[in-house]
């Protein structure tokens, strides 16, 4: 397996500079990042998130169970859990400020007073074994530090408490894989790039996918991390996992 870090952006070095260049990257495409989600994956990132949600379905609907969203970026996924009507709090977190706004916005709209609150996901401003579920969409390959991304995960869930992570991953057929790759190569930057006047954010987006371990490589890493139980699922041809793991 190889060396699990943390995401690098091309031409950046240590984990602060990732973290800034990447905060700095999200706030830029912050007014549009809904607008290439569903543009970009067909629509099929609300199905992924979906799925998400109905798997954590047994916390949000336990009294009392507190739940945090992590790098919600424009809040779906927190929109969509609070959409199930459960019986738990949920709050989210984001590093990026303009995200924040956005997701601020979108809550307010649904007449919600869901908490949001600006972190860093290596830090987090929360208790130890305070939370019953985290999750976290296509966030969490962006960490400067994987590893200390799962030890805090560890350090906020409480016993029995579960990480569920959604990210994007590398396809397990060949042909589909190989069609993937020329899309995220050159059509998803190009477009990118053209709606929101960032194509090196948009250039980012595929580089650090195929640099993101494999789903395989990312069960192994949160056992080694402390996870107790790891299990995961592929969707749309092994382009996205949804992993959850259990303290």
């Amino acid at each position: 397996m190889p060396a699990i870090t943390g995401t690098r952006p091309r031409g950046v070095t240590g984990e602060q500079a990732a973290a800034s260049w990447v905060r700095e990257m999200f706030g830029r495409v912050a007014g549009r990042y809904d607008l290439l989600n569903h543009l970009l994956s067909f629509n099929l990132d609300k199905r992924w998130r979906a799925r998400t949600v109905a798997r954590a379905e047994p916390i949000l609907s336990t009294p009392g169970a507190r739940v945090l969203d992590l790098c919600c970026g424009t809040a779906d996924v927190l929109l969509a859990m609070e959409a199930r009507h459960g019986c738990a709090t949920i709050l989210g977190s984001d590093f990026c400020h303009p995200m924040l706004i956005e997701a601020r916005r979108k809550i307010s709209e649904k007449a919600l007073g869901s908490p949001l609150f600006e972190a860093d996901a290596l830090t987090l401003p929360l208790r130890d074994n305070s939370l019953d579920l985290v999750t976290c969409a296509f966030g969490f390959r962006n960490l400067a530090n994987y590893e200390k991304g799962l030890e805090e995960l560890l350090r906020v869930l409480k016993p029995g408490g579960v990480a569920a992570i959604l990210e994007f991953s590398q396809p397990t057929n060949r042909a589909f894989g190989a069609v993937y790759g020329v899309f995220s190569a050159r059509v998803l930057p190009w477009v990118g790039g053209v709606l929101t006047g960032s194509r090196e954010a948009y250039a980012y987006l595929p580089e650090s996918i195929r640099k993101f371990p494999g789903a395989d490589d990312l069960a192994s890493v949160m056992r080694r991390a402390g996870f107790s139980r790891v299990e995961f699922e592929r969707m749309t041809g092994g382009a996205v996992a949804l992993h959850l793991a259990w303290k």
